[in-house]
């Protein structure tokens, strides 16, 4: 059966199956939807003052240049253990913003090639890690937590694992 067929058809499949098991369950599919939607903008609520927080402070370290000092400042090190310092701004940026870590990723692209190393390792980097403060803002914000206790630490040296362990991997297999 060819890829095509299968991917046109399987979201109305699926949509077709709960609405079938609703029908001989008897359950009023159109309420309990509604009535998830509405949970699901009481989310969108709870969660938004720690999407503003988070995207302001993401805005405001691009507008104060305080992004390209941390690069600049890391560059040396990490080009001194084998991290090319073109990698650095997205290794900077991933943990935060997923949208400003694709942006540096293109830039990074562009200036260095896709098949350069410095490419290889930003496009492994990319999908190896997590926009680690996105979602503990998203996720605890949902849920009223506030003190992350060690969420916040084991993230971040995940974060570090996968940028270490993406430069590693890029290296050994190419």
């Amino acid at each position: 059966m060819p890829v095509e067929i299968i991917a046109r058809w399987a979201v109305p499949l699926f949509v077709g199956c709960i609405l079938l098991t609703g029908l001989i369950r008897r359950v009023p599919v159109f309420d309990e939807f509604t009535a998830g939607a509405a949970e699901g903008l009481k989310s969108c609520v709870r969660v938004l003052p720690s999407l503003a927080a988070l995207m302001t402070a993401v805005a405001m370290l691009q507008a104060s240049g305080l992004m390209e000092v941390l690069a600049d400042v890391i560059a040396a090190p990490a080009n001194a253990i084998g991290f090319p310092p073109e990698v650095v701004p997205l290794a900077l940026m991933r943990p935060i913003s997923g949208s400003g870590s694709l942006a540096v990723l293109e830039d990074t692209l562009a200036r260095c090639g896709t098949d350069s190393t410095a490419g290889l390792i930003a496009s492994v980097l990319q999908s190896s890690t997590e926009t680690t403060f996105y979602t503990l803002a998203v996720y605890y914000g949902a849920v009223g937590i506030k003190k992350t206790r060690h969420t916040l630490a084991a993230a971040a040296a995940g974060d570090l694992t996968g940028i270490v362990v993406s430069a590693l991997a890029v290296r050994l297999l190419l």
